[in-house]
């Protein structure tokens, strides 16, 4: 198996990018049968340094493509599922009494990894999910009076089912604004779904990872792809249009809570993303609006007679940029 490095590539100033979104989606698209969206966003999350709410319902290869994105990238990957009796313990860890040493040892939980898979967060207990939470911001876990530093690479994809809400716990405004991405997974194309069951049919087991050969990318190429995402150069023009679009959340008249200032830098960060996969050292007024509905679709709180009308988040964004002016 032989790794995809970033001297391979064509000369480009995003080069190491490229190779991650191109031979990405190959590989991936051999055990994952469409959802480019969500793989797309996925590897984003990862290059910017955040991390992603997924909604979906359940069986649209979720976990399959957070598994296998985790196995693409060389990256440790762990899974916890959420339960309304889950401790933060249960996944950050404890001090365990060894009676050989008469002293207390540190026992790492899940959280110590690079790819973690939160499945159903929204079923995780309110103290769970802050424990959790805090170390996504501070990229560390706080036992025993240490300060344990988490991967550089740590990210946190948590799932949750948007049509199930009995025994669940929904994440505060405050929490859902750490996610820097909200990914929506919908069900597959017609072709997607034909692909899905002729491999089924075929005694194909899509879940058996180790079936399938992937070529990787190097871990310089990742590293690489990291710096050149935050290198894409940003002209003012395009700041004030990136200002004028999330300041006109804060006052559309079907929104009743706007974006934030973490909004509005996540949405440089996203929409510097987007330019990089697309080839580009550069950002352009378009690539603010592929970041828009993932960035904001989970800042924006709606009136409650917006939604009784049939909005949701998306039409409002929407909206918002059709009503904002481009930059000259």
């Amino acid at each position: 198996m032989s790794d995809i490095d970033v001297t391979q590539q064509e000369e480009s100033s995003v080069r190491a990018t490229l190779a991650i979104f191109e031979h990405g989606r190959t590989q991936i698209g051999r055990v994952i049968a469409g959802q480019e969206e969500l793989i797309d966003q996925a590897l984003l999350t990862l290059l910017c340094g955040g991390h992603a709410l997924v909604e979906g319902v359940p069986g649209v290869a979720k976990t399959l493509a957070v598994k296998t994105l985790a196995r693409f990238l060389q990256l440790g990957f762990r899974r916890v599922q959420g339960t309304p009796d889950m401790m933060p313990a249960d996944i950050l860890g404890t001090e365990v009494f060894s009676l050989e040493t008469n002293r207390f040892t540190l026992h790492q939980g899940p959280v110590f990894t690079q790819f973690l898979l939160a499945d159903e967060i929204n079923r995780m207990p309110p103290r769970t999910q802050a424990g959790l939470l805090e170390a996504m911001e501070e990229r560390q876990v706080t036992m025993g009076g240490q300060a344990l530093p988490l991967d550089d690479f740590f990210t946190v994809f948590a799932t949750q089912n948007p049509l199930e809400f009995e025994g669940t716990y929904p994440l505060p405004e405050a929490q859902l604004d750490r996610f820097l991405l909200k990914i929506r997974v919908g069900y597959p194309r017609l072709a997607d779904e034909r692909l899905i069951l002729e491999r089924h049919h075929a005694s194909v087991a899509a879940k058996d990872l180790e079936l399938h050969e992937l070529e990787p990318i190097s871990f310089a190429t990742l590293s690489a792809a990291r710096a050149e995402v935050r290198a894409v150069r940003v002209e003012p023009a395009l700041f004030d249009y990136l200002i004028a679009l999330v300041r006109r959340t804060r006052e559309w008249p079907t929104i009743a809570l706007g974006a934030s200032p973490r909004a509005a830098a996540a949405l440089l960060l996203v929409s510097k993303g987007y330019a990089a996969r697309e080839g580009r050292d550069f950002l352009i007024p378009d690539d603010v609006k592929l970041a828009a509905l993932p960035v904001l679709r989970h800042r924006l709180s709606l009136r409650p007679e917006a939604e009784l009308e049939g909005f949701d988040p998306d039409r409002v964004i929407a909206d918002v940029l059709a009503a904002t002016a481009l930059p000259k």
